[in-house]
């Protein structure tokens, strides 16, 4: 049976995007440890526009600098720029418009009595196998990295990778790369190497060119990618995007949340998802219910959870400015036990 998964690099334009709020939230958070926020991104060519809303006992002056700082740790700096010139963003260039106001008194309201400031659905999800994700999923992210950390250090592969790998049983039938390259090379040995095994077809850059790249060749937009953030279609993809929104939120701390969960209740299973829901302003969750699968025999089990939103974001760990990392390894991306992202974690 065919599986397939994608990953995208931070590069991407629409990581970049992810990324770039993420930034600007961990400074927000070294400020004020309970600031509001909820800042949407667009980029494109040169041009960051941002949209949405900061409250807190911040420096909002700073803002431009944080975007430009946040490109740099991507990879975007002077020196990418004088390598690639026209084909990527220009850091130099950057025109920052910004469409940022403050929370609703309304959400406020509700957020200052320890409720979750939004409803919604949320999935985790963890299976047998490496790092407790599904293998396709696994190897697309281990490709991704490779290439990316290797393009950091070239002066001839760029920042803006794809991969997707398709798997047909145990074997690896397709492994699709996109990365922009200057001149032409062949990358066979390094993905084969990388993957462990030699897929039956490598297809590297469809067109056969790939040159103009980041924002300069596509618009990118945050909370496009959280199929390849999460679990791609190995398992339904719960509320909002967790990269643009501080933890009151719950698109974040509910989907870490889960993912922690469903880790946690693997045991000698298959397969477990948990399925949770948030209130607006409430901090009981509406429901909770975790499904096990093993050799093909499905087991439910009612979750139920009396954390406060406040409680459980300080466990986790969510109360620091950890957001870029999290941006980084994307929601499957987290262990419990061993990730640095919630070492008091005792789910």
């Amino acid at each position: 049976m065919q599986k397939t998964a994608e990953s995208v690099s931070l590069g991407h334009p629409d990581k970049i995007a992810d990324y770039i709020s993420c930034y600007i939230l961990d400074r927000m958070i070294a400020q004020d440890v309970h600031v509001k926020y909820a800042t949407e991104v667009m980029i494109k060519d040169n041009t960051v526009v941002l949209g949405g809303e900061i409250t807190g006992n911040v420096d909002f002056e700073r803002i431009p600098e944080y975007v430009s700082a946040a490109l740099a740790e991507i990879g975007y700096d002077e020196r990418y720029s004088a390598i690639w010139g026209d084909f990527a963003i220009c850091p130099q260039k950057l025109k920052i418009v910004n469409l940022l106001g403050v929370q609703s008194a309304d959400i406020n309201r509700g957020v200052v009595a320890d409720g979750w400031g939004d409803q919604g659905v949320f999935v985790g999800y963890a299976c047998r196998g490496e790092q407790k994700i599904n293998r396709e999923l696994f190897l697309a992210k281990k490709l991704n990295r490779a290439l990316y950390d290797m393009a950091r250090k070239s002066d001839n592969f760029g920042l803006d990778i794809k991969t997707q790998i398709t798997l047909n049983d145990d074997s690896i039938e397709t492994a699709i790369v996109a990365i922009p390259m200057l001149h032409d090379a062949d990358l066979t040995d390094f993905i084969v190497d990388t993957l462990g095994q030699t897929p039956n077809n490598i297809i590297v850059n469809g067109t056969g060119r790939y040159t103009y790249h980041s924002s300069v060749a596509d618009c990118g937009i945050t909370g496009r990618k959280l199929a390849c953030d999460f679990y791609s279609t190995a398992c339904p993809i719960g509320g909002g995007s967790p990269w643009t929104k501080d933890p009151t939120k719950a698109d974040v701390t509910l989907n870490v949340y889960a993912r922690i969960l469903a880790c946690a209740n693997l045991a000698d299973n298959d397969e477990c998802f948990v399925y949770m829901s948030s209130c607006i302003g409430r901090s009981e969750l509406p429901s909770g219910l975790i499904k096990t699968i093993k050799n093909n025999v499905v087991s439910y089990q009612n979750l139920w959870t009396k954390q406060n939103p406040s409680t459980l974001i300080a466990a986790l760990g969510l109360d620091k400015p950890i957001y870029t990392h999290l941006c980084d390894i994307g929601i499957s991306g987290i262990i419990p036990r061993t990730s640095v992202l919630c070492p008091r974690c005792h789910v």
